[in-house]
């Protein structure tokens, strides 16, 4: 049997953010940051990030983003951002993934800046991609209805061609 091309990927990417003293992870926690809450700034940076992928990254291409799960790890001066990325296409999401996780570093070192000058972004790396395909004849039967409108086929004045091959193709 031959593969479903449009099969459920995904994706997932870590970035760690390094500050210098741990007075700015307590304001980070405490929401105490003077630009804001720093986590859900980040989140929606990444979430806007990886939704933007294909404008920014020239060999990217467009892919329906199905879910995004931004989350936050503190670990002692470090905070790990990790990105995960699901959808049902063609190409993999490890670059929706990463950008993710690289503007959501970015955006938790631009908030951090003012109240620590020693912050640092460590690393961005890819973590994790999975591809579950599934076979065209492996899936179970389904129950489906076929309406047409058209005042035309309705009325006879011409066959319900597209109908039909419609009808044709589900079949198969």
């Amino acid at each position: 049997m031959t593969p479903n091309l449009f099969s459920l990927k995904e994706a997932s990417a870590k970035a760690i953010v390094q500050v210098s003293n741990p007075e700015t992870i307590s304001a980070v926690v405490e929401n105490r940051v003077p630009k804001g809450n720093v986590f859900e700034m980040a989140k929606v940076a990444g979430l806007f990030a990886v939704k933007s992928t294909v404008q920014i990254l020239p060999n990217s291409h467009p892919k329906p983003i199905e879910f995004t799960g931004i989350e936050y790890q503190i670990q002692d001066l470090e905070i790990h951002i990790l990105v995960k990325v699901k959808s049902v296409c063609k190409s993999d999401l490890e670059m929706e993934a990463l950008y993710g996780a690289t503007i959501g570093a970015l955006t938790i070192y631009d908030m951090l800046k003012p109240i620590d000058k020693g912050i640092s972004i460590l690393k961005i790396q890819s973590e994790e991609r999975t591809q579950k395909i599934s076979n065209v004849g492996n899936q179970k039967a389904i129950t489906t209805a076929l309406v047409v409108c058209s005042n035309a086929i309705y009325n006879g004045f011409k066959p319900d061609s597209a109908g039909q091959e419609i009808l044709s193709i589900l079949k198969a």
